[in-house]
């Protein structure tokens, strides 16, 4: 069983930063995927950054720029770095990691951006 919490949300003025946190526990041997994903009420899902083991990094045009998407694979933690926050960005965030061919997805945690 494979268990994620994302952590380091709240509310934030526009033009600060945060960093989210995605710690994995659980029956992990390797993530091959990691990714950050946001959902706005009323909208759909979206991709914010993602990696993988084969060397991709993608990141939504959005958020080029002033977001990064890293991960202590040790630790099993992933990491988003928020920087320039707008409230456009304003959302519940979550991880999403590919592990053993399964995805595995936390619950969310929300920041919110005041302009």
């Amino acid at each position: 069983q494979v268990q994620l919490v994302e952590s380091g949300g709240g509310l934030v003025q526009a033009g600060g930063s945060l960093r989210l946190s995605c710690a994995a526990s659980g029956s992990i041997f390797s993530i091959l995927y990691m990714g950050w994903y946001r959902q706005a009420p009323g909208k759909q899902r979206e991709l914010v950054a993602s990696s993988s083991t084969y060397g991709s990094t993608n990141y939504a045009d959005s958020v080029k720029g002033r977001f990064t998407i890293s991960s202590d694979n040790a630790k099993k933690m992933v990491y988003l770095q928020m920087n320039s926050l707008k409230p456009e960005d304003t959302a519940v965030y979550y991880c999403n990691l590919g592990i053993r061919s399964v995805a595995y997805w936390g619950n969310g945690t929300l920041v919110n951006v005041s302009s």
